[in-house]
């Protein structure tokens, strides 16, 4: 099986764009061609996290693996029972930084912080 996947979070190089629709369905038709079972990954995966009881150790491990979009954020406070100011914390704090990618604000762990 092959996978075709673009961008659905912010990438870590900023020149990095998903490719014109046309190309990517030009290269599942090679693929085909070739016999290559083929899949589209294109979509945003959903915003289901799991909670273990510590909402800024969970908002932190997961933003340390791919930034979480805005939406899945104000879930994973929701679920908690929590809200905003833990995020504004960890901001102010230099833990979590803010980016926008197609015009959605995603958070992510900073990779330094003081």
């Amino acid at each position: 099986m092959a996978y075709l996947s673009i961008p659905t979070r912010p990438p870590a190089l900023k020149w990095v764009r998903p490719p014109e629709e046309q190309k990517l369905n030009r290269a599942c038709q090679v693929f085909g061609v070739h016999g290559i079972d083929t899949e589209y990954l294109i979509g945003y995966e959903g915003n289901q996290f799991a909670y273990t009881g510590n909402i800024q150790a969970d908002i932190l491990s997961i933003t340390s693996v791919h930034p979480m979009r805005e939406d899945a954020v104000y879930a994973c406070l929701k679920k908690a029972n929590s809200d905003f100011s833990i995020i504004e914390k960890l901001l102010t704090e230099k833990k979590l930084l803010v980016s926008t990618y197609n015009n959605e604000r995603f958070y992510l762990r900073a990779l330094i912080h003081p």
